[in-house]
């Protein structure tokens, strides 16, 4: 789990992780092809994918294991996307996906979307949640007792 920041003034700022939302037409193999720029870089993990589709076009969220590289490299190759911040919540033992939405229901949270999560060092149940105000859900989660992840938490461990 990542390490808390230290606690300010305007209280606690929990992890985030960086979502892309990709923008493709709705074709046979476009999928495909924005999948396989990612096939260059060795190492380079997708953690959660989600694909909406529409009659015209698609849009695919996605999580890697390095978002930076991910961004520069669909950047690279001309694909329309835009980036959005996340948290990214474990599930403990006894904790489920009701008991996330009646903490942020508990406080008028709206939660937008969630996904879960398919790779990385994490092995729990771990879902990415769009919600309102990251903060203030960060702060209701923390408080309820559910693991808050950062991007450093989806790397896989180096192979020895």
């Amino acid at each position: 789990m990542s390490a808390l920041p230290p606690e300010t003034g305007l209280g606690y700022t929990p992890p985030v992780v960086r979502q892309l939302s990709v923008f493709l037409e709705n074709k046979v193999g476009r999928l495909h092809d924005m999948l396989d720029v990612f096939q260059r870089e060795p190492g380079l993990e997708l953690c959660a994918i989600s694909v909406l589709e529409a009659s015209e076009h698609s849009v695919v969220r996605l999580i890697s294991t390095n978002i930076k590289l991910a961004s520069d490299l669909l950047k690279d190759d001309g694909w329309a996307f835009t980036a959005t911040d996340l948290l990214v919540v474990r599930l403990q033992p006894g904790q489920t996906v009701e008991g996330l939405c009646l903490a942020l229901l508990s406080v008028e949270l709206n939660l937008r979307f969630a996904y879960p999560l398919l790779a990385g060092r994490v092995h729990e149940a771990t879902m990415a949640i769009s919600v309102d105000d990251h903060v203030f859900a960060g702060q209701v989660l923390r408080r309820r007792g559910f693991d808050l992840l950062g991007e450093a938490d989806l790397v896989p461990p180096p192979t020895e």
